[in-house]
């Protein structure tokens, strides 16, 4: 989930729900309120961390933290240098969750397609935004914060490609590499105010309306598809400050100006596609 926060365009929220943890997810979030505080004062740590799902919720958030630190570096190496390749291997990926979290829907009806539809009209249009050329004042990055996490959390929006779109993106990259504590402290305590506010609405839903929340999710994964297209074509590009806006769009990699690389390509799709139905497998274990 980590590593997929890097990247704008592929969202957490789908390697939680392919990886067969998305739903205790979200309910160990909701878990994070006063009454299991006051458990800590009443019946002492043990009772309180177990209340807590503490251990899954410390091994997810101190995985995610690693991987954070350790893959940026890469992360930023392979989406300059090796861009077709990479977002190949995820559009792989993300395409097959779409048939994953589809599989999901006990029953499909007239209402779950409509809200499919919309909500992967809704994505894409997202995925079709400007970036924003935004400040770096702390409260409109603890703004961000709250904003991208929810994102993170819902399979097919990005929170990063959210950062991107409130220019706050390379803010909070330069800051994870340069050790800027001020703004990560910032937009950490910005992500965990939209976490336990999102968290709440998508447990009760996932509670009441399995199915329709379910197509939904479907809907926005396939809606996000567009953003993570390997092949693009830059329409413009400006300088604010130390950030670079590109605005682009999604093309054929037969008009590709440059080597549109389609062996390495195709291969890096089917392991990213792959990767989905092995996971599954270990999950299911």
């Amino acid at each position: 989930m980590g590593i997929a926060e890097l990247v704008p365009g592929v969202s957490g929220g789908t390697i939680a729900f392919i990886s067969g943890i998305y739903e205790e997810f979200i309910t160990a979030i909701n878990n994070v309120n006063l009454s299991t505080f006051k458990t800590l004062q009443k019946e002492g740590f043990n009772a309180f961390w177990t209340r807590l799902n503490g251990n899954f919720l410390l091994a997810l958030f101190s995985g995610m933290l690693i991987s954070i630190v350790s893959f940026s570096k890469l992360i930023k190496w392979l989406l300059e240098f090796h861009p077709i390749p990479i977002w190949s291997f995820f559009f792989g990926l993300v395409l097959a969750s779409i048939l994953f979290v589809a599989k999901g829907v006990k029953k499909w009806t007239l209402a779950s397609l409509i809200l499919l539809t919309v909500s992967a009209i809704v994505a894409y249009f997202i995925t079709t935004l400007p970036p924003s050329e935004s400040a770096d004042s702390l409260p409109y990055l603890f703004m961000s914060g709250a904003i991208a996490i929810c994102a993170m959390i819902l399979p097919g929006i990005s929170g990063a490609f959210i950062l991107v779109l409130l220019g706050s993106y390379k803010t909070v990259i330069d800051a994870v590499d340069e050790k800027d504590f001020k703004i990560l402290i910032t937009v950490a305590l910005g992500c965990l105010v939209g976490l336990l506010s999102f968290a709440r609405l998508l447990k009760w839903m996932f509670n009441h309306h399995k199915n329709i929340t379910l197509a939904i999710l479907t809907g926005f994964i396939a809606g996000s598809l567009n953003k993570i297209w390997p092949w693009k074509e830059v329409l413009s590009t400006k300088t604010i400050g130390k950030k670079v806006i590109i605005i682009d769009e999604s093309i054929s990699p037969f008009t590709f100006d440059g080597d549109p690389q389609l062996t390495m390509a195709i291969i890096a799709a089917i392991i990213g596609f792959s990767l989905i139905f092995i996971l599954e497998k270990v999950a299911s274990k």
